[in-house]
């Protein structure tokens, strides 16, 4: 599957549904579904702008999927500012060009590390997925069902 990394705090902002524009400087023609990885570099200003703890921040893994549907062209700045509140863009972005349009983002309960890459990059989600990962899901799912209904 394909996977984008997307610096923090902006990728758990897509996989919130906070986020819903990725900037890039290239285009691209690929539409659907591909995974969020957030690499170990936090842009620590934007943290400060948006108060937002970057210790809770989760570093060198896939944290979720989403969805291209489209790509949105920029010719201005003043296009870009205009939908700040869909890609949370500091200064220094204003100059990418492309706009990847983002929905159905969906976070996943436990990260998978992974080493991320530049640009699109292919990802065998099986060999990602260590056993102790997937026993570790499965036991919490489990203990949680135990639960429903009790309180």
């Amino acid at each position: 599957m394909k996977c984008l990394s997307v610096s923090q705090p902006y990728a758990d902002l897509i996989v919130k549904g906070k986020k819903t524009i990725e900037l890039r400087t290239w285009n691209i023609k690929f539409r659907g579904e591909f995974l969020i990885h957030a690499p170990l570099k936090i842009k620590k200003n934007v943290c400060s702008e948006m108060g937002i703890e970057k210790t809770k921040l989760r570093r060198g893994v896939i944290i979720g999927k989403a969805e291209i549907y489209d790509v949105k062209m920029y010719n201005s700045i003043a296009e870009l500012k205009a939908d700040y509140e869909k890609h949370f863009a500091s200064e220094e972005f204003l100059r990418h060009k492309y706009g990847f349009l983002l929905k159905n983002p969906k976070e996943l309960r436990v990260p998978i590390p992974y080493k991320g890459g530049l640009g699109f990059f292919n990802v065998n989600i099986n060999s990602a997925i260590k056993e102790n990962d997937v026993k570790a899901e499965l036991f919490d799912e489990e203990y949680r069902y135990q639960w429903v209904g009790k309180h």
